[in-house]
């Protein structure tokens, strides 16, 4: 957000700005360009503009999705099944709406091997169209994220072509291994853009080449290999993360890989591809001393799709185990939700507030999560349906915070228009999110560890956020004003 604005402000599209030394090329252009379009130029700056654009690309993704599935199973309502279990991961709903580099990163690395899965042989024996399509796309990927990403995606790709040769070798160099190159030089072509039309390519080598990407081979701890097989970096650390990314659905994504196992020997041409898929990116981001499930985003609707096409072979003990999570996650959030409305809060009775569809979509929510533990013949579809409820009671328990309880009073953002303004900051331009509290304000950081020493900061600052236990008036100096 803070690269945006300072961008959009310059008028220029390159080079990036930021009133921090090192962070102006953490991250290629185009999700920020993105942020500069959405936004008018930073003239509209609302969170509903900087996110719209990764809701387009998270419904694009699964839409495609959809396509691809129900074209080579020949089933819409198996396409339909893969689109909303990818739509259910909880990596989905947490990195698909914000403002981040993931959901289009995602959108244009998977939209090539959904057009291998869609056209098939059309596209697997194409010469030149598709792989000058392919490599666009993943070069837009590498725009949006990192040219790094060049790598697993062409070692998918060649294990495709290898696939569709039969497991030929002789035949995949003949016959498709300048294919995967023409689509390696074209994408990382397209990152290229990014040195060309910056003026200062220099920069882009040292803060983003060498200090984001190059450093993650760098020993986290110990030692490389210490941290491949221990620590909260090693491989197993990157499988577990890896399959969390399906959250409620984790023990389903496990069941259906199990399954995999199982029919190994009888496996179809397209799940054999969705597996290589898998399996690419597991190898090549295993590699590096950081390693985050993060990066297997790309590959989940892939995941996806193979619990919708072994959906009515799972056995029922995953989707119990993710019913049992939303009756927790559901009751929680009626006992904490009950006890905030009851309770006075802030020593103002009424002020946590629900509505009554907030209690009645709770209500119905346990319902039905207990109605789906119990009745086999929909446990599976309740279990489905009961990770979207999470999300909507998860955001409906939230909502006070929406109100006056989560935003400052009119009166006091007016007062401070215009005006230099310090606020709590625990990571490197953090405070860029009271900018959207504070419309108008001239903000600063200082760091969220001194937030609670109010003498401190009314000292060092004339106008300072400060934090105070809830319910605790802050004590003050003589002339200090809240």
């Amino acid at each position: 957000m803070h690269i945006v604005r300072m961008t959009a402000d310059s008028g220029v599209w390159l080079p990036l700005q930021s009133e921090m030394d090192g962070i102006k090329n953490t991250k290629p252009p185009l999700v920020f360009w993105e942020g500069i379009a959405s936004t008018s130029w930073g003239s509209d700056w609302t969170l509903f503009a900087l996110r719209w654009p990764s809701l387009v690309y998270t419904g694009l993704t699964a839409f495609f999705l959809f396509l691809a599935v129900a074209r080579f199973s020949a089933n819409r309502k198996t396409g339909l099944l893969a689109a909303l279990v990818w739509l259910s991961f909880f990596a989905t709903y947490r990195y698909g709406r914000p403002f981040l580099t993931d959901p289009p990163e995602v959108f244009w690395i998977s939209l090539p091997f959904f057009a291998l899965l869609y056209w098939g042989k059309a596209a697997f024996n194409s010469k030149l169209l598709f792989p000058t399509l392919a490599g666009f796309s993943i070069g837009m990927a590498l725009l949006a994220k990192s040219f790094a990403y060049v790598v697993p995606a062409c070692f998918a790709l060649s294990l495709f072509y290898w696939r569709w040769r039969n497991w030929s070798i002789p035949k995949l160099i003949v016959l498709d291994a300048y294919k995967v190159i023409v689509i390696a030089l074209l994408a990382l072509g397209v990152f290229a853009l990014w040195f060309v039309l910056d003026p200062f390519p220099q920069e882009i080598w040292k803060e983003f080449v060498v200090g984001e990407n190059a450093s993650k081979f760098d020993a986290r701890s110990s030692h490389y290999l210490l941290d491949l097989v221990r620590g909260g970096d090693s491989l197993w650390m990157l499988l577990l993360t890896t399959l969390a990314n399906a959250g409620l659905f984790i023990l389903v994504l496990i069941s259906a890989l199990v399954q995999c196992w199982r029919q190994r020997r009888f496996l179809s041409f397209e799940e054999t591809l969705l597996l290589l898929l898998i399996l690419a990116f597991f190898i090549v981001f295993s590699l590096p001393s950081q390693r985050s499930g993060r990066y297997l985003l790309p590959v989940m609707p892939a995941f996806a799709a193979l619990i919708a096409l072994y959906w009515d072979r799972l056995p029922l003990w995953g989707f119990r185990f993710a019913l049992l999570l939303q009756l927790i996650l559901l009751a929680a959030l009626t006992w904490v939700g009950s006890n905030l409305q009851l309770s006075d809060f802030l020593g103002k009775p009424g002020l946590w507030d629900y509505s009554y569809a907030h209690w009645i979509m709770i209500g119905a929510s346990l319902l039905l999560v207990l109605l789906g533990l119990f009745y086999r013949a929909h446990t599976k579809t309740i279990a489905l349906a009961g990770c979207f409820l999470c999300y909507c009671a998860l955001n409906s328990s939230l909502s006070p915070l929406e109100g006056s309880l989560g935003r400052y009073d009119q009166s006091t953002v007016q007062v401070i228009k215009a005006q230099d303004v310090w606020v709590p900051c625990d990571y490197r331009a953090k405070d860029e999110e009271y900018r959207l509290l504070l419309p108008g304000a001239k903000l600063h950081g200082y760091l969220a560890k001194d937030a609670g020493e109010l003498g401190m900061l009314t000292s060092a600052y004339p106008l300072v956020a400060v934090q105070s236990p809830i319910g605790l008036e802050p004590t003050l100096c003589d002339s200090c004003k809240i």
